[in-house]
């Protein structure tokens, strides 16, 4: 049987992939590049990679390291595309690289249009119920309490004070003030929130650490990001508590050339410092995945759908970004932070 070679293997990757030569020139375009870029391999190759697809910040240096451009309008023979982009070089290759795109899902990302309208939603939900409910319940659990002693007025106490947290919880979404940053090591940020989560909801639970030692000081608010975490590995925990073995882990990075869009129209901004929290639990359901990070929305039945929401704000108002993902062999759940680094 004939072993598959580079072209078998090229072919069969399930994103566009272009591969370019060291004049940049396209020398290889995979399926799904003809398709996207609606032009054939054979009318590619030999063309310079500007005159198909000029790629973004073309003018913008990359030392030799990858390149990612997230949510990034690109020109094509078939119009203006927003995509993924990811540049990344061909070891013992000099000079060739391979450059995929995948069209961009916006609601992946900690700012596009509709998250945001959602955020806005959620801070007028939040000031109208606060006011609006709120000195009700007082009064409601006033009156229960002068009842006297008993199973239902005791049950009247509790329920008015779960509600009341839960309205406690809302009101973060309608504080507008500008969130503090300052330069952080995050590394003792990390540790805290794991000691935190060990003894507490994940008690029994082992979750592994896989960091990055040269990473630099990130620009964060310190408060913010102890919730940040603590969120995130509570509710990784929670999706892994059915597994047969549920795992956790906390991972850093630095993505030299990351950056990602501010939105429509706005230029994108350096985030190369990612932290990731994962578990092994089985993922969002297919129907809720890209609507995560909206208010109100949960793939638990006990789930409010306030934690990812919130996370998603103090990302933005830190200058950062939170995105999900399901990667690896076997599948994991990915929550990835990425952060602006501090100036030196």
């Amino acid at each position: 049987m004939t072993q598959p070679g580079f072209a078998d293997f090229f072919a069969a990757l399930p994103v566009a992939a272009i591969a370019v030569d060291p004049s940049d020139r396209i020398a290889h375009a995979n399926a799904l590049a003809e398709q996207l870029l609606n032009t054939s391999e054979r009318q590619m190759v030999g063309q310079p990679l500007a005159a198909i697809m000029p790629p973004p910040d073309q003018g913008a240096p990359r030392d030799g390291h990858a390149f990612a451009a997230y949510d990034t309008e690109i020109t094509t023979p078939r119009g203006r595309l927003r995509v993924d982009f990811h540049e990344a070089r061909l070891p013992d290759h000099p000079g060739w690289r391979l450059i995929t795109l995948h069209e961009a899902a916006a609601r992946r990302l900690g700012h596009s249009a509709n998250r945001a309208a959602g955020a806005r939603a959620a801070i007028g939900a939040a000031q109208m119920l606060a006011h609006e409910i709120k000195n009700p319940l007082s009064g409601i659990r006033g009156a229960a309490q002068l009842i006297g002693a008993g199973e239902l007025p005791e049950l009247i106490v509790n329920e008015v004070d779960r509600i009341a947290a839960l309205i406690d919880r809302m009101q973060d979404f309608s504080d507008t003030r500008p969130l503090p940053v300052e330069s952080a090591n995050i590394y003792p940020l990390l540790d805290h929130a794991r000691s935190l989560a060990c003894a507490g909801f994940a008690r029994a639970v082992p979750i592994e650490e896989r960091f990055d030692p040269s990473l630099p000081a990130a620009l964060v608010n310190r408060d913010a990001m102890t919730q940040i975490l603590l969120n995130l590995l509570k509710n990784a925990c929670e999706a892994a508590r059915d597994t047969p073995r549920p795992r956790l882990a906390i991972t850093t990075a630095y993505r030299h050339g990351m950056a990602v869009s501010a939105g429509l129209g706005r230029p994108r901004r350096p985030l190369p410092i990612e932290i990731c929290v994962l578990d092994n639990g089985p993922g969002a359901p297919a129907d809720i995945a890209d609507h995560l990070f909206d208010p109100f929305v949960s793939g638990r039945p006990e789930g409010q759908g306030l934690g990812l929401a919130l996370v998603d704000k103090l990302m933005r108002d830190m200058g950062g970004t939170v995105q999900y993902a399901r990667e690896g062999s076997p599948e994991q759940t990915v929550l990835r932070l990425l952060l602006p680094r501090a100036p030196a």
